[in-house]
């Protein structure tokens, strides 16, 4: 019976994907638990994380083979809808440099952080480099976001509370997606904005994977990057860079740091002691400083203020 419904949601999602770059609402939600659920968190650290903690995967948002998300919830039922943690992520603009099981078993550990903290935890998947450039990452994420404000409430998530993290190469797609307005489609705004080690402005010395997205004219990399529209973004945004990461990297942390202290919207900011991955970025691994108690921090924040 499981097998028959998730072929069938498959082509309902499938058939709905053809019509847009935003499917439209998902069937009730007893149906999609049962169709797209699964329990393949592997052993050792993924499994322990992410016990008591549902999957469905595969959930199509857009035209391309490449926009599917997960959604991540707790088996504990809540009172209350949940904040959402959307996850971005991205070693570089062409894909991750490990291997994509073990990427995703990374990002299952920070999702399965949402849900065990009381939220709902989503992972964007997106186009890459070079098959598809400027401004196709930035243009995937608020699709996604459009996606989960018309359905999160089918898994008891809040709308109003989602909390968009981006993770490197992520980082950069939904800074671009906040600073350049025309690129937001309906529904693609958020509560607060968590941005870890992202490169928010190329120069000439662009690496491969930035001339393979960005395209090999740097008289257009202004154009393309987070400022000055970053400077308009009014949520809470929360900067976090490696003690580890590269010289270059850290370098435009803190000039995107400065540039919005100096704007009057100064960032949390967190200095991480290393981040291999999104899940040790959270510190899930027992590492150092982390990313958990400056998000968590943000997100109860944006509970408490009450949102209308």
């Amino acid at each position: 019976m499981k097998n028959y419904l998730t072929f069938f949601l498959f082509l309902t999602m499938t058939a709905a994907s053809a019509h847009g770059p935003v499917p439209g609402r998902l069937p009730p939600s007893d149906l999609v638990r049962a169709g797209l659920t699964d329990s393949d968190t592997t052993a050792g650290g993924t499994a322990r994380l992410c016990e008591q903690v549902t999957f469905s995967r595969g959930l199509r948002y857009g035209e391309s083979e490449a926009n599917v998300l997960d959604v991540a919830t707790s088996a504990t039922k809540a009172d209350t809808p949940r904040p959402v943690l959307l996850f971005v992520t991205g070693d570089t603009f062409t894909g991750d440099r490990g291997a994509p099981e073990l990427s995703r078993q990374i990002q299952d550990q920070a999702m399965c952080f949402a849900a065990r903290n009381g939220m709902i935890g989503v992972r964007v998947n997106y186009r890459l480099a070079p098959a598809a450039t400027w401004p196709a990452g930035a243009a995937d994420v608020a699709a996604a976001l459009s996606w989960v404000h018309g359905n999160i409430d089918l898994f008891n998530g809040d709308a109003r509370e989602i909390v968009a993290v981006g993770y490197g190469a992520g980082a950069f797609h939904v800074a671009t997606m906040l600073a350049h307005p025309e690129l937001q489609t309906a529904g693609a705004d958020v509560a607060g904005v968590v941005l870890v080690s992202g490169i928010y402005r190329v120069g000439k010395d662009a690496s491969d994977s930035e001339k393979a997205y960005l395209g090999g004219d740097a008289a257009q990399y202004d154009k393309r990057s987070v400022f000055p529209g970053i400077l308009n973004v009014d949520v809470p945004i929360v900067l976090a860079w490696a003690a580890d990461d590269a010289a270059g990297l850290v370098a435009q942390g803190e000039t995107l740091k400065k540039t919005l202290c100096g704007a009057g919207h100064c960032p949390r900011s967190t200095l991480l002691r290393s981040r291999d991955g999104i899940a040790n970025a959270f510190g899930l691994d027992g590492s150092g400083e982390s990313l958990a108690e400056p998000t968590l921090l943000l997100v109860r924040q944006l509970e408490a203020r009450g949102l209308p």
